[in-house]
């Protein structure tokens, strides 16, 4: 079970001088100032030590995982590296990933650089197809004990709930607003069925911002990896309209499945796996809306304009949902 919390789960105290003490309490020793990166749920900031070697340190939102499910995205990462997934996985230090200061669980990464993955370039995704079918193959060999499933109740219920209890949909679009969420809900949770298909372990938020291409895709960010299915990692690449899509993931299973086995019954789950996506990001800034980085970051949440921009996406994706879904054009 998750360990969030929301009367327990600011950064308040995390000054620069805790930070600092922080990292020098493992033994590295800061040479510059630190540069901090962009990260809402926690807080992540790069660094030069006195080595000339450049770090980022990453310090977990308290109270969201315990430390049980932060080893297991760590051991996760491990394994992937070890199977040379180019994977960003954090450093041991002193016998551990994962280290504790004044309260606050942090751990250390080398910094890595790279550009920024073109999900429009087919030689791009067939890449990914590769690597995430490589990511799988690690996945499938054991279970999450600690991390959560992808689920409709913490993707759709919880996620409602974080929304009216923040008081920020305004009353005027109150009724509008909630009947299309309801709907949208409803229906998902209709055709959000996984039996007969294989869950497994997942990066399971793998789009554009969590690559960063050189030479070839390196993976970052395993923060919210849990259990689900295989078309989780890879729905987010796809853009554009549904032939553009159809090549797109058509060109991804190419290379996929040169490592897994990609079930097709998993095909119907890509809208319902976005509408839950859409839903759990509102109830996500609506739960964090207490914390003031993210009221300075998505000032425009407390805006009707949004709102209302919302009610019209609702009403899209509903419909997406009575589509057919993507076929396959190698009918893999």
């Amino acid at each position: 079970m998750q360990a969030d919390n929301l009367q327990n789960f600011s950064f308040a105290s995390l000054t620069p001088d805790l930070i600092l003490d922080a990292i020098e309490s493992i033994g590295i020793r800061p040479e510059s100032g630190l540069i901090a990166l962009n990260s809402y749920e926690n807080r992540v900031y790069q660094f030069v030590a006195e080595n000339n070697k450049r770090y980022v340190v990453k310090f977990y939102r308290p109270a969201r995982w315990d430390q049980a499910q932060i080893l297991e995205e760590h051991e996760f990462a491990k394994q992937l590296d070890e199977a040379e997934v180019p994977i960003v996985a954090p450093l041991v230090i002193n016998g551990s990933s994962l280290h504790q200061h004044q309260g606050y669980l942090f751990c250390l990464y080398p910094s890595v650089g790279g550009r920024a993955f073109e999900n429009d370039n087919l030689d791009h995704l067939e890449w990914m197809g590769r690597f995430i079918g490589r990511i799988h193959l690690v996945g499938q060999k054991q279970n999450f004990q600690y991390r959560p499933k992808i689920s409709c109740e913490e993707y759709l219920d919880l996620a409602k709930q974080h929304i009216i209890d923040s008081k920020m949909l305004p009353v005027t679009l109150e009724t509008a607003f909630m009947s299309i969420l309801e709907q949208l809900i409803h229906e998902t949770k209709a055709r959000y069925n996984t039996q007969g298909i294989s869950l497994l372990r997942l990066h399971s938020d793998c789009h554009a911002g969590n690559i960063l291409w050189r030479d070839g895709p390196n993976f970052v960010d395993l923060d919210d990896a849990r259990t689900g299915p295989a078309i989780q990692d890879l729905w987010m690449m796809l853009s554009g309209d549904r032939q553009q899509q159809i090549l797109q993931l058509d060109t991804m299973l190419s290379g996929y499945e040169e490592f897994c086995e990609f079930n097709n019954r998993e095909l119907k789950l890509i809208e319902p796996l976005r509408a839950m996506r859409m839903v759990h990001y509102m109830g996500w800034i609506a739960k964090r809306w207490c914390d003031p980085a993210f009221v300075h970051s998505f000032a425009w949440f407390a805006e009707d304009k949004y709102w209302e921009q919302q009610i019209l996406s609702l009403k899209e994706q509903l419909a997406e949902l009575f589509e057919e879904p993507l076929s396959l054009m190698s009918g893999l």
